[in-house]
């Protein structure tokens, strides 16, 4: 029998939190309880262009809304998680310069959050949050420190060690997707503007870089006659058409899993976490997939090959399981570690 989707007010555990996942199109909004367990969820767009207070205001709105959708009033709720993406300084609460939400930069969202939600706001990076949802109810639940990867249109990251997520001291803490990769002066650039960065190399823009590139160099492809018949060239693609057998999509899905794996080793010699979860949208079907197993095998095979013999031997590696519920399910509990502490 298949589980609803949301928890039961009559079988949740008080005390009772609201974390929030702000994106660059969508804003996703989740009513946990104590374990982790999602009572109620929302999702509105970010519409970044009407200025972060305007996002406030309708994120305010719409946690009451959710909250009584699930059947609860405002002083049920004991605190609210918050996760935002771009660099931050999370000790005054201010969004320092978001690259996918131009105009909100410096600007103190966490502040204003609670005043439109009148309720206590705990601030977090959004790969932070993610991966404090694996660690509290996902594929890390067992785990006494995670490093969590997520693949998309940039390579994120976000590091927990206990309850501890890791922050740094400029607030620049767990940038992995930033870590060097290749020291070489004609090294791939990043989006950053830096060369030789794992996001160069292992995020889902450089999948289609790569591949765009290794066409025009004349590589045969299948690729080749979809984009001919006007199609844009995506790692879906890539995907599908190495799953069909496609030689070239096939080296660019196994290549990636190679950065991912040299990039993984050297996080796992400086954090030695128990485990290393990779997520976000680009990991070629996951578990379910037989590429997916095929990249996950490759991923573990160079980490073998790169990294010392014990944390190579002991480290975990494996697929998130939270998929895009995580940012909020994680800020929700980034939230109640803050509660519970004082």
């Amino acid at each position: 029998m298949t589980q609803p989707r949301f928890l039961p007010l009559a079988e949740a555990q008080a005390p009772f939190f609201v974390g929030v996942d702000v994106g660059g199109t969508s804003i996703k909004i989740g009513l946990v309880d104590e374990l982790g367990r999602t009572l109620g969820f929302s999702r509105i767009p970010t519409e970044p262009e009407l200025g972060p207070e305007a996002a406030c205001e309708r994120i305010g709105n719409e946690v009451r809304r959710t909250i009584a959708a699930a059947g609860l009033t405002l002083p049920y709720v004991a605190r609210v998680g918050l996760g935002t993406p771009g660099t931050m300084d999370v000790v005054s609460g201010k969004l320092i310069h978001p690259h996918n939400l131009p105009g909100w930069h410096e600007f103190g969202i966490r502040d204003r959050l609670a005043h439109h939600t009148q309720l206590p706001v705990s601030y977090a990076n959004d790969a932070n949050a993610a991966a404090y949802g694996e660690f509290w109810v996902g594929s890390g639940r067992d785990f006494h420190s995670l490093v969590l990867l997520t693949l998309g249109t940039g390579v994120g990251c976000g590091i927990i060690i206990g309850d501890l997520t890791i922050v740094g001291e400029n607030y620049h803490g767990a940038e992995c997707g930033h870590i060097i990769i290749d020291y070489r002066e004609d090294a791939r650039p990043c989006p950053c503007g830096l060369r030789g960065h794992l996001e160069g190399y292992a995020s889902a823009t450089a999948v289609v870089k790569r591949t765009d590139e290794a066409l025009a160099n004349g590589r045969k492809s299948s690729l080749a006659g979809r984009i001919a018949r006007g199609q844009e060239l995506s790692p879906l693609m890539v995907a599908e058409e190495a799953e069909a057998g496609d030689t070239l999509a096939t080296e660019i899905v196994m290549e990636t899993a190679a950065f991912v794996g040299i990039g993984a080793a050297s996080i796992m010699h400086t954090i030695d976490p128990s485990g290393v979860l990779l997520g976000g949208a680009m990991t070629f079907g996951g578990e379910g997939s037989e590429l997916g197993r095929r990249f996950l095998a490759r991923v573990k095979e160079e980490v073998s090959r790169r990294a010392l013999p014990v944390p190579a031997a002991k480290t975990k590696i494996g697929f998130a399981s939270l998929g895009g519920d995580a940012g909020y399910i994680g800020a929700a509990g980034i939230a109640r570690v803050e509660y519970r502490r004082k």
